[in-house]
């Protein structure tokens, strides 16, 4: 079992140690489950009882916290990111996947495997596909015709890549992951919806991840396109001919219609709806279980099914907790209203045109 004195820990993350150096430590744990001999971090203000009482050995905060906590402290710029450092210290040593393809997997021969190339059981690799250096492709998966996936990729179990797509370098694309399956195209004639053919492609850049049961529709003509150092999260459809700028977020179970383009460093929460046709500008945060019917200007912080500014959603929801009590009271001004001076009960008003 790995160990380490505190330390070295601190030294490793660029961090100051507030208490004795000398500490062993012998794992990681989050603040709730950590005791003697291990380490946690404390980044986030509502988690402040929890690594108050916290039972590890040191803790990683940042350089401005103030305050006693029960154990010795690494001040750093940003916890989270140290003790990810940290926990890769203490992880299990990777699976391995050695080169090579398994006899029961499917590769045809004008195929282009690179040097250090996994395939795994039961994978399917056809004509005209070409892999680069060092890329893994997990059990199940199929990679179809004149496709190219880039070097140091990761394909986990059961992924599809269909015919014709662009994989960059180093893009990970989890299980279920459908990459280049047909858009939602119809035209409706004749009492009928006839599809209209997909003829275009995806293209996926590099540094991407692209989360389980995630997928990208191919586009009608042209192409999806999710640029660099986006991450995607699982559940998520992308619809044809939509382009994501580089180092985008997109949460899990949102949808983005077609046509659609977003600039960099845009946020999409959990379950986020994008209509087609759309420009969402560069920065741009789209809070959870929001809906998007309009284009978005760069910065703006969008909230609610309206796709309203994050504020005013805010203050509107709290007006309609309100709506309750501002019946009642509305009940109470009418019943007052149609009692007479002397205490009788006025007519209740009528609608125009009866008696």
């Amino acid at each position: 079992m790995a160990s380490f004195l505190l330390g070295e820990l601190a030294d490793l993350v660029n961090g100051e140690v507030h208490g004795e150096r000398k500490i062993i430590i012998r794992g990681v744990a989050d603040l709730e489950s950590a005791g003697s001999g291990e380490i946690s971090f404390y980044a986030n203000p509502r988690y402040e009882q929890a690594a108050r009482r916290t039972k590890a050995s040191a803790l990683l905060v940042s350089r401005d916290l103030s305050g006693d906590f029960p154990c010795a402290l690494v001040r750093v710029d940003s916890p989270s990111l140290a003790f990810s450092q940290v926990v890769a210290l203490f992880a299990p040593r990777p699976i391995p996947y050695p080169p090579g393809v398994h006899p029961t997997a499917v590769v045809s021969s004008e195929a282009t495997l690179q040097e250090g190339v996994h395939v795994g059981p039961q994978s399917v690799v056809e004509a005209g596909v070409r892999v680069g250096t060092g890329t893994v492709i997990g059990a199940g998966s199929f990679i179809g015709a004149e496709s190219v996936v880039g070097e140091h990729c990761f394909l986990y179990p059961h992924v599809v890549v269909r015919e014709r797509c662009t994989i960059g370098n180093r893009v990970i694309l989890h299980s279920g992951a459908v990459i280049g399956s047909d858009g939602f195209g119809y035209e409706f004639s004749a009492g009928r919806h006839r599809k209209i053919p997909q003829t275009g492609t995806v293209q996926i850049d590099d540094e991407v991840e692209i989360g389980a049961n995630t997928t990208i529709d191919r586009g009608r003509f042209g192409k999806t396109w999710i640029q660099e150092g986006c991450k995607i999260d699982n559940l998520v459809q992308i619809a044809h001919n939509v382009s994501l700028g580089p180092h985008c977020l997109v949460v899990a179970q949102t949808g983005i219609s077609g046509s659609t383009t977003l600039g960099s460093h845009v946020t999409l929460a959990g379950q986020v709806g994008l209509a087609g046709h759309l420009r969402i500008g560069d920065g741009a945060i789209i809070t959870a279980q929001s809906g998007i019917t309009k284009d978005v200007p760069a910065g703006a912080v969008l909230s609610g099914r309206h796709g309203r500014p994050a504020n005013e959603t805010l203050r509107l929801e709290a007006l309609y907790l309100q709506l309750p009590d501002l019946w009642r009271r509305l009940r109470k001004l009418e019943q007052q209203n149609r009692r007479g001076a002397d205490g009788s009960e006025s007519p209740a008003p009528t609608r125009s045109g009866q008696p």
